[in-house]
């Protein structure tokens, strides 16, 4: 491990999450009925279903940016029993949208976590996650004179900047050419192992490259599946037999998904 990868490790222990008897209306529409999950600490988990079916509500509703209804629970469980809330080991988020403030540059971005907290921004440190994700030539641009795939890079570098053991990621590598989607999950996957991670993706090859524990989220309310992922380290490689394999019957289980939604 290098000196600047040190500096990417999680403060805290990653916790398992542990959804009990969730539920949770938007618009009168029920998304969620007594919802149960459990989500593997240190483990890539990762979410996939039809639009609309829940996928980023339940994200917001980990993140705590949804208030669970009906007595239901959200638990951070470290150290076996332990039970944690999100003040003691807050998630770091990644919404669909990049979310960057138009009047800082792309480094301002990366560091604001740190600003808000009144820490010392760590321009070291940004400066070289923004090198790994290609941006290194436009630290002081600002998100207007930024593609959409390079705002969501800098999203992504904010994202890691904050070296959280729990990270709940939406779609983060929607918006990249595939060349660059297969470089960052790798940078992604690198930066990220042993935490708790749960990623929302519309892609099945995306979730059976990074994904440990894969779950299909179907129906309404919504109910959860878990399916089998590939052996091996992640990334795995796409072009494997077995990877193949498991990516058609990953296609096939979406495709009975989306025709009961």
């Amino acid at each position: 491990m290098t000196n600047s990868e040190k500096f990417f490790q999680p403060l805290s222990p990653p916790p398992a999450i542990r959804l009990s008897r969730v539920n949770l209306s938007y618009e009168g529409s029920v998304l969620f009925h007594d919802l149960d999950l459990e989500l593997p600490a240190g483990r890539v988990s990762v979410l996939l279903g039809p639009s609309g079916v829940g996928k980023s509500s339940l994200l917001r509703l980990i993140a705590g940016l949804e208030v669970v209804e009906g007595g239901g629970s959200v638990k951070f469980i470290v150290s076996g029993d332990q039970v944690s809330d999100r003040a003691v080991t807050p998630p770091a988020y990644m919404a669909q949208q990049d979310l960057l403030l138009p009047w800082l540059d792309a480094l301002g971005n990366v560091i604001l976590g740190q600003r808000l907290r009144s820490d010392t921004p760590d321009r070291s440190r940004a400066r070289d996650l923004l090198a790994r994700v290609g941006l290194d030539n436009y630290a002081h641009a600002r998100p207007a004179a930024l593609s959409g795939g390079m705002r969501q890079r800098v999203a992504l570098a904010r994202t890691l900047m904050e070296a959280r053991a729990t990270v709940l990621m939406d779609e983060p590598f929607s918006a990249l050419d595939a060349v660059t989607r297969l470089r960052l999950q790798e940078l992604a996957t690198k930066l990220l192992r042993g935490r708790t991670i749960l990623l929302v993706t519309h892609d099945p090859m995306e979730a059976l490259r990074l994904g440990e524990c894969i779950f299909i989220m179907s129906g309404r309310p919504a109910q959860l599946t878990e399916v089998p992922s590939p052996v091996g380290k992640t990334p795995r490689d796409p072009a494997d037999v077995e990877f193949l394999t498991h990516h058609a019957e990953l296609l096939s289980r979406l495709g009975a998904a989306e025709a009961g939604f």
